[in-house]
């Protein structure tokens, strides 16, 4: 007799770790009221990465099961307030998006650098431009990051490419990735990424492919980092 086949788990991790913070909460390890263990605490209990753990407390907390108090910590929410349901899938996890990104754009970096002028680069150095100006103005400068991205991949003149960054880059939207930037992003986030995006545009300038691709994995990666860091402080 053939042995019955187990169930594979198939979605996102954030999501199976969020179940298991709920199956605590319902079974009154956590009662209503009290603050969640350390974020290092439940990683360690659960056997997962910090970051995941963030990405299922966010999640917990949009569907109203936890509450996050800047400067506070996570404190669990009266049961009126709570869903018994599975965690819904709320978008890709934010670091594993950047981490797909981070391969991508580096590579579309370094295939840019052949075709590098000062017109092919026109619509980058303006999006950057775009994007000083609105952050000079604190106002968000979404839309010219966006801009900056596809305007490199544009010029592989590869429109699965472009679709690519794009549909990767929009992810941001997803309600885990929004809420996420939600508690991380400032004034202050934004002009690094600025310097960065800098960094990224003279080293296509300079046709250099390792400083390119070097220039698009680290801005990618401490765009990850502050979404870490900084909702990490924020919870504390």
């Amino acid at each position: 007799m053939l042995e019955q086949l187990k169930q594979v788990d198939t979605r996102r991790l954030y999501q199976q770790i969020a179940d298991q913070i709920r199956a605590f909460i319902q079974k009154g390890t956590y009662p209503p009221g009290t603050r969640l263990p350390p974020e290092r605490d439940l990683a360690q209990q659960l056997g997962v990465s910090r970051p995941s753990v963030r990405e299922a407390l966010i999640a917990l907390e949009i569907d109203g099961s936890v509450e996050v108090r800047m400067g506070a910590g996570v404190y669990v929410c009266a049961p009126s307030a709570r869903t018994s349901q599975a965690t819904a899938a709320m978008g890709e996890s934010p670091s594993e998006l950047m981490q797909a990104r981070a391969l991508l754009e580096g590579s579309v970096a370094m295939q840019v650098c052949a075709l590098a002028t000062p017109e092919t680069l026109a619509p980058v150095r303006q999006a950057l431009e775009d994007m000083r100006s609105a952050v000079a103005q604190q106002r968000p400068p979404l839309a010219h990051d966006r801009q900056f991205h596809l305007a490199i991949a544009a010029l592989t003149g590869n429109a699965v490419l472009v679709r690519l960054v794009g549909e990767l880059f929009d992810e941001r939207h997803s309600p885990i990735s929004a809420q996420l930037r939600e508690h991380s992003e400032s004034s202050l986030t934004w002009a690094e990424a600025l310097h960065e995006h800098e960094a990224i545009l003279q080293a296509l300038e300079r046709r250099d492919v390792l400083e390119a691709q070097t220039a698009m994995r680290a801005h990618l990666k401490a765009s990850q980092q502050r979404w870490v860091e900084n909702s990490r402080r924020e919870w504390a």
